[in-house]
């Protein structure tokens, strides 16, 4: 029996049309799948939204996790497809949304729209589809012959095709000339003896910060008396703060003590952050910083406004950090 798929189209560069105003979304999912022809599976198509990932937003990716969700007993895998600027976002937000699914779900998109002559938007979408098929489950992205688990995956090109990297570990699966190949050591993450829970609340209420000499730790408390209920701050290397003049750490220990998490993680993209190592971060460890490890910033700023959203008081939170939810961080013993 052919296996069953369901395609939601959510709009982005893959579905653009040139416009007066620019490319924008315009194509339909059956617009997207026309062009590749025959398929060996059977396939339901739902255009759900028609947006420019720029204006994907906390709203759109609930929506998104309740069509997921309604729709993943009937079917062997999901695509969507979705603009490119905020794809690591929504894929990361999905994991943890919807731990433990059942079937595949596959995000990818394009760098060229579908209807451009060399655009790489069919390469990707059979590949998408040829994840869904392969049964294994989770949140991935497929782009440019890769799989990347979904809360691994980083945009960081803006124009070359090769536009994703699954950072900190390698490629899931890629495609070579015997086809669309595992890693030997692939993990799921998947426990067969629970189904998936929908836990889609979050708090939006965060502000991720990249440290740069002179920034003013003054603007973390003005964050907070405007509402922001959680801070990721992109450090310096492994994790480093400034203590003197502009005591950066004793700001941190104000706002942990009153119950607002702080996420350390580092502005180098690969490796991880390790708040032990120097004084400057051993000091904002010891008033409350928690270390973000090997995660994206894209993963540790969708980790907490979920935690946020699941109730998760700042000792909880600390806790959440320190576990492995869907692959999207090392825990060394």
């Amino acid at each position: 029996m052919k296996k069953k798929l369901l395609l939601l189209s959510t709009g982005g560069t893959i579905a653009s049309v040139a416009s007066d105003t620019g490319i924008t979304p315009g194509e339909s999912g059956n617009d997207l799948v026309k062009l590749l022809g025959e398929l060996p599976f059977d396939l339901d198509v739902r255009d759900i939204l028609k947006l420019d990932s720029s204006n994907i937003q906390p709203e759109e990716w609930q929506f998104m996790a309740d069509q997921v969700y309604e729709n993943r007993l009937n079917y062997d895998g999901i695509v969507i497809t979705h603009g490119t600027d905020t794809m690591a976002y929504t894929a990361s937000m999905l994991s943890f949304m919807l731990q433990n699914i059942e079937i595949p779900v596959v995000i990818t998109g394009s760098q060229v729209p579908i209807n451009v002559v060399l655009s790489d938007a069919q390469s990707n979408l059979r590949l998408a589809f040829a994840a869904a098929m392969a049964g294994k489950p989770g949140i991935f992205v497929a782009f440019d012959r890769k799989i990347m688990r979904g809360c691994r995956s980083v945009k960081v090109r803006t124009t070359d095709f090769d536009a994703f990297e699954g950072v900190n570990v390698p490629p899931l699966a890629t495609v070579t000339s015997d086809g669309l190949v595992f890693r030997k050591d692939y993990q799921t993450y998947r426990d067969i003896a629970f189904d998936c829970q929908l836990k889609k609340a979050l708090d939006p209420h965060v502000a991720l910060i990249k440290l740069f000499p002179g920034f003013d730790p003054d603007l973390l408390r003005a964050m907070v008396e405007h509402g922001c209920r959680g801070i990721v701050i992109e450090a310096y290397g492994l994790g480093g703060m400034n203590f003197i003049r502009r005591n950066l750490v004793a700001v941190i220990g104000e706002l942990t003590s009153a119950g607002i998490p702080v996420i350390a993680s580092s502005q180098c993209l690969y490796e991880r952050s390790d708040l032990t190592k120097y004084e400057v971060g051993r000091e904002a460890l010891l008033k409350g910083a928690i270390s973000a490890r090997d995660m994206t910033s894209e993963s540790a700023v969708t980790k907490l406004m979920w935690a946020l959203g699941q109730g998760m008081d700042i000792k909880a939170v600390q806790a959440c950090f320190n576990q492995d939810l869907v692959g999207e961080v090392t825990i060394e013993d």
